[in-house]
């Protein structure tokens, strides 16, 4: 399953921005731009923009020069039609082989990307590579899952709705590279010398309805490619499923959960 879980095309941009950006990436959008506000950066390269919540966040800052980045084509149009405050740079690229020259820009920025990548050191490594002597790399990733409330009882309930061959998208990937002395490991492999300051920011996800949450997260994200890949017509099934377990742990109509992610910064 992990090559399907780099899969964000058809139907998914779509939900992905209006079910799951509001309700878990927006607080750590904001939070994000606050940190790279109140530096001194003019140039910023962000990797793993997906459908631009930060790329939007990060276009209100003034005088910054934004170049955004995605590997699936299809996030980056769906970011493209949101429109920002002022015109940004789009651009697909793979994090792993950045198309730009060296020591470019003030700060690379990637939210909720990391975990995705195939070789975590390869990408630091190019993350160094374009940045300014000095420059910032930051970047933030979910903690585990359990500490993550509407992921984690999404995992459990699906593990009961196909008992054999559970998806295990979630915790496998967004909520699979939580450890922080692996995560200092792996950028000191990919050439940063200083040590990162990892903070964990904990905030609350919310969402219209347990229905709403369920389909955020069962149609809206990789999990969608592996529950199909048991049959089509489980996709359906399973959201409800999972609205169920949603409406039981935190009730059927306005729903509000923990969601927890660490924040990181390191330096050139």
């Amino acid at each position: 399953m992990p090559d399907l879980d780099k899969i964000f095309s058809g139907p998914i941009p779509e939900l992905y921005e209006t079910l799951l950006v509001p309700m878990i990436f927006e607080p750590y959008a904001a939070d994000l731009k606050a940190r790279l506000g109140s530096m001194n950066v003019s140039q910023i390269l962000e990797v793993a923009a997906g459908t631009g919540v930060v790329t939007r966040a990060l276009a209100t800052l003034p005088g910054a020069e934004i170049v955004a980045t995605d590997l699936n084509q299809a996030m980056l149009d769906k970011a493209a039609t949101m429109g920002t405050a002022r015109p940004v740079r789009w651009q697909q690229a793979d994090a792993l082989a950045l198309p730009f020259g060296d020591d470019e820009f003030d700060a690379v920025a990637c939210q909720f990307g990391a975990m995705f990548f195939p070789d975590k050191s390869k990408a630091f490594f190019e993350a160094r590579r374009v940045l300014k002597p000095g420059g910032v790399f930051i970047f933030s990733v979910w903690d585990r899952i359990e500490e993550n409330e509407f992921a984690d009882v999404i995992t459990v309930a699906l593990a009961s709705f196909f008992p054999e061959d559970p998806p295990r998208f979630l915790a496998r990937t967004p909520h699979g590279y939580h450890d922080r002395t692996l995560i200092a490991h792996d950028l000191a492999a990919g050439g940063f010398a200083k040590s990162p300051r990892i903070e964990t920011v904990a905030a609350r996800s919310r969402a219209e309805s347990a229905r709403a949450a369920a389909v955020a997260y069962c149609q809206g994200t990789p999990l969608r490619n592996e529950i199909e890949a048991r049959g089509g017509s489980r996709l359906s099934e399973a959201s409800d499923v999972a609205a169920v377990a949603i409406a039981r742990e935190f009730g059927a109509r306005a729903v509000e959960g923990k969601i927890q992610a660490h924040v990181i910064e390191i330096r050139k």
